[in-house]
């Protein structure tokens, strides 16, 4: 060969392993920006969902939700709640349901609506440690893991995500209270004189615990002004329990130790209490046929004053 013709095959050499690095390189970066744009929808994906669903305000949301319905008062409740049935003339009456249910079969149904509370209750303070575990977890991966590491992870973040929307469905679910499955007959076909019943269902239902007004209630010399409230501002007042007790050494036998007063309003004005003394209210709402669980309710120490002058104003007031 010239060495024309050499210099030419050289240069044809050089230019072809340009080429080839040049391709390599341009697909290099062509699967670097394919990457760079996996990487940041599905790191938006992830963000989406911890800023909706998993959001720190959502889930402390549920949380004040949880903690209510740990405080509330839950019932069975029964519909029909009334049917007609015939007396021994055969004459038909709207009589009220509780009256033909049998008492072993409903106080066997409140246990296991109590059951059930205690379950659906303990079973929202799980999934809640849940998905405030994953939510912590999920912003660690976003916020910490570079692209290579975030990639990945991906199938393992998309388990966690499919995992934790299935925990949140749950959540809701159950700070509804469900329904119970009537095993046995409630009431008896002899007390039904030939009266075809419905079909009875059972279900749960809660009411919202009481609570005093710290700035509302206070204590004179020997009387005391109570007021409380539900978060929901109840439009009907129903009858409540208020129990007062006096706080001592430890003797039980001092008089006014301990009473309770039904109360059909959402003040009270407690009477014959004694001066410079301590007590303890406590308000709840009354125990019904149906109540299936009481898990807290409120109480406030007041200690009522020792000065004849302050009582006198008060009194009149009063």
């Amino acid at each position: 060969l010239s060495s024309q013709q050499l210099s030419f095959g050289i240069m044809a050499v050089i230019l072809n392993e340009f080429e080839t690095s040049l391709e390599g390189t341009v697909h290099s970066e062509e699967q670097d920006s394919a990457s760079w744009e996996w990487y940041l929808e599905r790191r938006s994906l992830v963000l989406q969902f911890l800023n909706s669903t998993l959001s720190l305000h959502h889930l402390q949301h549920h949380q004040n939700r949880v903690e209510l319905l740990k405080k509330c008062y839950f019932y069975l409740e029964i519909e029909p709640k009334h049917v007609n049935v015939r007396d021994q003339n055969h004459v038909m009456h709207r009589t009220d349901i509780l009256q033909l249910i049998d008492t072993y079969q409903f106080q066997r149904m409140k246990k296991v609506g109590k059951t059930q509370t205690e379950i659906q209750l303990s079973l929202l303070t799980e999934l809640l440690e849940q998905l405030e575990q994953g939510q912590e977890e999920l912003s660690c991966y976003v916020e910490t893991s570079d692209k290579i590491t975030f990639l990945s992870l991906w199938d393992l973040i998309m388990q966690r995500l499919s995992k934790l929307s299935e925990f949140m469905e749950t959540l809701l679910s159950l700070q509804v209270p469900g329904k119970l499955y009537v095993k046995h007959r409630l009431v008896s076909h002899a007390d039904l004189r030939g009266t075809r019943l419905p079909n009875i269902r059972l279900s749960l239902c809660t009411k919202i615990p009481l609570i005093f007004d710290r700035e509302e209630s206070f204590a004179h010399k020997n009387w005391a002004k109570l007021k409380w409230f539900t978060e929901n501002q109840e439009p009907h007042l129903e009858q409540y329990e208020l129990h007062v007790k006096l706080l001592t050494n430890g003797s039980q036998t001092e008089v006014g130790y301990g009473r309770t007063q039904a109360v059909t309003s959402n003040t009270c004005v407690v009477q014959d209490l004694h001066p410079g003394r301590s007590y303890e209210f406590t308000i709840r709402r009354s125990h019904t046929d149906t109540l299936v669980c009481e898990r807290w309710y409120d109480s406030i120490t007041l200690k009522t004053k020792t000065n004849a002058v302050e009582d006198t104003d008060g009194s009149a007031c009063a």
